[in-house]
Order: C-alpha cells, then structure tokens, then sequence
C-alpha cells in the first residue's frame, strides 16, 4: 500500500500580473519520507511554489490538498504551515523579534505552548543546532550564517513534518554550510529543498525535480565538475597528443 500523500498540488496556474505565467498545470504528490531537491532558472516558478503551497499566494487555477481534503481559506493553511514549514531565501524576513530565544519561541507559542514550555521547545532547538548560548542575542547584530541557523531554528522548534527550504546555502560561509549539510542529514523530516548548489542538494536530497517551461518535473540534473590530472613535464610547456 502506497504511503498516503501529505500534500497534493493539482493542476495548479499561477501567473503575476499583467499576466506574467509562471506555474502552468503543476501536479505534485509529496508523501512522507520524500526528500527532492528542486533547481531551475531565476523566475523560473520555483519560490512562487513553495509560496502557492504554503497559501502565501493563490493560484488562478488549480488546487492544494493537505491530508487529501482541499484547502480553501486561511484557516486552513494555518492549519497546513502547523506541518509544513518553509524557511525563506532572506534569513531576516524570518526573524522580527529583539533576541534570539524570543524568535525561536514565537512559533510553539503560536502552537499553543505555555511560555515555559514554548522557551523550553527553542533552547533545545537552538541547543541541537549547536547555538547554545545564543538566546539573549540580539538577531540584528548575528552574521548572515547565524542568522541563517536561527532561522532554521524557527521553524524546527514547531517540529514540522515537512521542511520547504529555499536557496539555504546562498552567500553562506563554507563553515555554515557545512553545518547546515549536517543539521540536514541528521533529521529525518521529510523535504523539498530549492538551490543552485548541486552539491548541496546530492548531500541532502535523494530525488531531483526542475520547473521547465512552467510544469514540475522529475530530471537528474547535470552535474558539472572539474577533472584534475597531472602532468610529468609539470608546468613546463608541452602538446597533447591524441
């Protein structure tokens, strides 16, 4: 028996206006375990995706399921982002409140968590990301990787059951990156990941989707790399011969 789906898009348009098309008939089935990593042009649809999922934008056409009921309203998607969480390209659209401890609580309180056990939820969150220490900080003055991992930490401390995360690596340190790939590897929440790091996705992700000309689809992606090879003549002049 098939693993039943945990969101379903169907036949979803979506255009900007005046009439900008981006999404035409998108269909996708995301049951739980499934890990992608989605990559494609600039404008090419994939953050209005997530958007469309998450109920941030409507589609023109087309529908979102959650649990395979039809979600209609904002009361609904609230209840769908209490599962799905979507970690946005611009760490600082994710974080409003003065310190870090009260950034990463705000979500489980918005769960209906006590203030004690809200707190409780964001040090171990900020702990298991290994930001121990930093609740008191103050979210304007972190880095750009801190402020990275805290955002991440937001919307770990809800305990979603699927994580959307867009361009995580982008404008990151090696060292954070890094620590992101382990943060990744080590959960077991189910994902869809957007980046132009090929890399990064063949760390995290196991199956690899692409927006072309508007629709979903699956596509191994082409991996370019570098050969290395050496030389005995060394830097010395020399001709390759065939």
């Amino acid at each position: 028996m098939s693993e039943p789906s945990l969101f379903t898009l169907e036949d979803v348009y979506f255009a900007y206006p005046p009439g900008q098309e981006v999404l035409r008939g998108v269909n996708l089935s995301f049951s739980s375990g499934q890990q992608i990593g989605l990559y494609g042009s600039n404008g090419s649809g994939k953050t209005t995706l997530f958007h469309v999922i998450t109920g941030l934008v409507t589609p023109v056409q087309g529908r979102v399921l959650f649990h395979g009921r039809p979600v209609h309203d904002e009361k609904g998607f609230r209840a769908l982002r209490r599962e799905i969480g979507l970690v946005l390209q611009n760490a600082e659209d994710q974080l409003f409140n003065p310190t870090v401890l009260d950034d990463v609580a705000f979500g489980p309180l918005n769960l209906g968590l006590s203030a004690d056990d809200a707190r409780d939820r964001a040090v171990e969150t900020l702990h298991a990301l290994g930001l121990t220490g930093f609740e008191d900080r103050l979210t304007h003055r972190l880095s750009g990787g801190e402020k990275k991992l805290v955002s991440l930490a937001t919307i770990l401390s809800m305990q979603p059951k699927v994580l959307l995360l867009d361009e995580p690596t982008n404008g990151l340190d090696p060292q954070t990156r890094a620590r992101i790939i382990e943060i990744l590897c080590q959960l077991p929440t189910s994902r869809i990941i957007i980046s132009h790091d090929w890399d990064f996705l063949a760390q995290t992700t196991t199956e690899y989707m692409t927006i072309k000309e508007g629709r979903l689809v699956s596509d191994a992606p082409f991996l370019p790399h570098r050969h290395v090879h050496a030389h005995p003549l060394g830097d010395e002049p020399h001709h390759h011969h065939d």
